[in-house]
């Protein structure tokens, strides 16, 4: 047999490789949330098991935080230039890595160092729905991009269940040796079942980009992360975010005067794009405060009149049915898109997002009652972060999808840490002493209730401004763009792709 023929039928390793494909990125969506969640059951026994300080244990969380929000927006733009499925390799890898480390060792130090590793795995899921983009074909593309978007919330409520059974009934290293353990087999199964993308954005790494952001992004972060323990009116507060303020600022004139930017600041500018994004900071704050203050609540102590005194693992146990609503509706969610619109499914799922809070308002003392609020929000989450990917894979070029999908996800997670920020400020200034300790009050997290619908309906406006989508986008699904506002066409774009995989057979 020739070689033409060979290419023309592949054998069929391959075909069963192709069809892992989703299920393989699915998996590294979920271990990347779980290897952000894990770590929350073990904190209120940190300082005694490491010798360390409260104030340096909850460094593990937010230098997990920080580093995944400098390097989501990096590895995009590495997996545009140098291949998406290199970078995501070496994401999972260095997420692997960290969580090796956190087995071997109870130095805080070292701790923190390794969830700072870990932090990589946050460019896990813009880098696979890139993938899903280039290799998949338009009516598959929906659902496997809602599936991925979704991962996020079905693996933070898989992990603090996992993670608390763990820290339960084994030794505390046991969860890290877990998760190495499948961090690995994750790296394992993209190698073999994932196929390199040949769409690329040639051209020099923006190594100044990079820093300013980095310089940036720290500092604003580190500002609301430690703005409660520091005090928002601290100077070292206030000085984190003027400086954030003056080098983002630099940072943006230096983006627009380059050639070939870290972040292309021109498509932000985009109505589309750039509204997208803030929905996307919107829809993180909200979505975030409904893990937070369930979690806090239902472990409240009876003696509140309000709390469950519930156990972690019965915590976890309760946001379970939260991460099965969201596997179930992702696919409810594609097709929503596909019939009306990525921006309709956002705007509806923002909406639904802001119902869910009104049931918790209503009634948060029954345990189903709570339940059944926190799994609306997940419905209203799953609809609203499975549209965000599709609006940005509909208004930026190929070329440029992981990095755009990068800085999305990036202001999700800006938005999650304002979310944590805020409830965090709220449920203090609403506390009151039980057995001489000081604790949130029922009215404090209905409060934090109020606050988050706002802001999901604050989303949902974002939303509808976003320019509407064409009569090719409401049916197929398959715009592009030409990377200044204007439509390529689908078969611009799978010509484009198809040449390239064309040149890469040819060179092989």
């Amino acid at each position: 047999m020739d070689r033409t023929a060979a290419i023309r039928k592949p054998p069929r390793a391959n075909t069963v490789r192709e069809r892992l494909t989703v299920p393989v990125l699915a998996f590294g969506g979920i271990l990347m949330a779980v290897m952000q969640t894990v770590v929350v059951p073990l904190l209120p026994d940190l300082p005694r098991l490491t010798g360390a300080s409260a104030g340096a244990v909850s460094w593990m969380v937010t230098a997990t935080l920080l580093s995944g929000a400098v390097l989501t927006p990096v590895l995009g733009r590495a997996g545009d230039m140098y291949g998406k499925r290199r970078v995501l390799m070496a994401a999972l890898g260095l997420m692997t890595a960290g969580s090796v480390l956190c087995a071997l060792t109870s130095d805080i130090a070292v701790l923190i160092a390794a969830r700072t590793l870990s932090g990589a795995a946050a460019a896990v899921v813009p880098l696979s729905i890139s993938i899903l983009r280039d290799e998949l074909p338009p009516p598959r593309r929906g659902s496997a991009v809602a599936l991925m978007s979704s991962t996020v919330g079905i693996g933070a409520a898989l992990g603090l269940p996992l993670a608390a059974v763990i820290v339960q009934y084994a030794n505390w290293h046991t969860m890290f040796w877990v998760t190495s353990a499948l961090g690995a087999l994750g790296v394992t199964l993209v190698r073999w079942a994932v196929r390199e993308s040949p769409v690329r954005e040639p051209g020099r790494f923006d190594i100044p980009g990079t820093l300013g952001l980095a310089a940036g992004l720290v500092c604003l972060l580190l500002g609301v992360s430690q703005g409660g323990p520091w005090g928002w009116g601290s100077g070292r507060v206030l000085g984190l975010f003027a400086a954030s303020v003056a080098v983002l600022a630099l940072w943006s004139w230096q983006q627009l005067r380059t050639e070939r930017p870290l972040v292309d600041l021109r498509l932000v500018r985009q109505p589309r794009v750039g509204l997208s994004h803030v929905a996307a900071l919107l829809a993180g704050f909200a979505f975030y405060a409904n893990t937070l203050v369930t979690a806090q609540l239902v472990q409240a102590p009876e003696a509140t009149g309000y709390g469950l005194g519930l156990s972690i693992v019965a915590t976890g146990l309760c946001l379970l049915p939260s991460g099965i609503v969201m596997l179930l509706l992702s696919p409810v969610s594609a097709r929503i898109s596909a019939a009306h619109g990525p921006r309709v499914t956002l705007a509806l799922g923002a909406t639904v997002i802001a119902a869910g809070y009104a049931v918790r308002i209503a009634d948060s003392r029954d345990l189903w009652m709570i339940i059944a609020g926190a799994a609306v929000v997940a419905v209203g989450t799953t609809l609203a972060y499975s549209a965000l990917p599709t609006l940005i894979l509909r208004a930026v070029p190929p070329r440029q999808t992981a990095s755009a999908n990068g800085v999305n996800v990036l202001m999700r997670t800006i938005g999650q840490a304002g979310s944590s920020a805020a409830v965090a400020a709220v449920l203090m200034h609403h506390a009151g002493p039980v057995g001489g300790v000081p604790v949130p009050t029922l009215h404090g997290y209905l409060l934090a209730f109020a606050m988050a619908g706002t802001v999901a309906l604050v989303a949902a406006a974002a939303a509808l401004c976003i320019p509407g989508d064409s009569a090719q986008d409401v049916t197929d699904g398959t715009d592009e763009t030409d990377g200044t506002g204007g439509t390529g066409g689908p078969d611009r774009a799978r010509n484009r792709t198809r040449g390239a995989r064309n040149e890469a057979m040819e060179g092989a």
